[in-house]
Parts: structure tokens; sequence; C-alpha cells
């Protein structure tokens, strides 16, 4: 069954990073990726906490921040060193198929980092802000998803990584937005 499973994630990366290859996704992709082009938008969500909530808005930027801290230690630092799982860029079978369109880093594959944190982001601030934009979980759960999928069309990460990312993210997330109703519980 296991073996199974990685056989299809094999073939769902092959997919997605030589199926969907085309100049548009080739361009955009590394892009999306990068974490200092989101670096606009954390500065935002920062000013507009605070901003427009004062002390409650410390309060979100604060557990935010923990989230963050706790998606990535988890996922970076725990999680890849106990899996080891060799990044599909690293992986000797794959050297005639892969299409790697950025450099592919040092570390391990399994779970996505990028993927935990920004899920980890996109869920807390969907829970968070829910009562007064309800329509905030699609776009932060598309941008989530986005950077999760270059994860994989770049070639540095597995389906399954950024899967597992993903819902380790979202777990993070949903902690941290259920520490945060209850400090703030009328927010």
């Amino acid at each position: 069954m296991l073996n199974q499973l990685l056989q299809f994630d094999r073939h769902l990366f092959y997919l997605i990073n030589n199926g969907l290859s085309n100049s548009v996704f080739d361009w955009l992709m590394p892009i999306i990726r990068e974490p200092k082009v989101w670096v606009p938008l954390y500065v935002f969500i920062f000013c507009f906490c605070i901003y427009r909530y004062k002390k409650t808005g410390w309060y979100i930027i604060i557990l935010l921040a923990l989230t963050f801290g706790v998606a990535d230690s988890g996922s970076a630092g725990l999680g890849k060193h106990l899996i080891k799982r060799v990044r599909p860029c690293h992986e000797p079978s794959l050297s005639k198929t892969i299409i790697t369109r950025i450099p592919c880093g040092s570390g391990y594959s399994l779970p996505s980092a990028h993927a935990s944190n920004h899920f980890a982001i996109a869920v807390f601030l969907s829970m968070v802000f829910y009562r007064r934009w309800r329509w905030i979980w699609l776009i932060a759960i598309f941008w989530a998803a986005a950077i999760s999928f270059a994860q994989v069309y770049v070639g540095v990460h597995y389906p399954i990584d950024v899967i597992a990312g993903a819902l380790y993210g979202a777990l993070t997330g949903s902690l941290f937005a259920l520490l945060f109703k209850k400090l703030q519980p009328d927010f």
C-alpha cells in the first residue's frame, strides 16, 4: 500500500512538473513561491491589524508570529529531520525527467515548510477574521494552495510533501486561532 502511494505521488509529481509545463507557469511559479515576494502582504497585515484593532491587533500579530514559528520549526526543523525524504530534484532516478526551474536547495522534502507556513498563516487569519469577512478564507486558502502547488511545479517537492505540510500548517493555524478566540472571545 505504501509503495503504491509513493508511486502515485511520483506520477502526480511528473504530471505537474512536466505535464503542466508552459511558459506562463515557468515564469510565474518561481515568483509565487519566493518568500520575499510576500513581504508587502506581511507588512500590510501587520500595519492593518495594529492600525485597525489597536491592542487586539497586537494579539493577532503576536499569535500570528507564534503560528508561523511553530509551523516552521515543526516542519523545517523537526519533521524533515525525522522523515528524511529526499527532494525530487536530488532524486537520481528522476534526473532524466525532472524539470528544475529553480536551484534545488539543501535539506529534506517532507513536509514542505512553504506549505505548512502559508497554510498556518492562511487558516489562522481565516478563522480570526471570519466573522468580519466571510470570504477571507477563500482568498487565504487559494494563496496558500498556489504557493504549495508552485513547490511541486518547480521541482523541489512531491505532492505528498505539500499535502502533509498543508495539513500540519492548517492544524497549527487552527490551534492558534482557537487560542486567540479564547483570549478575545468578542472579536
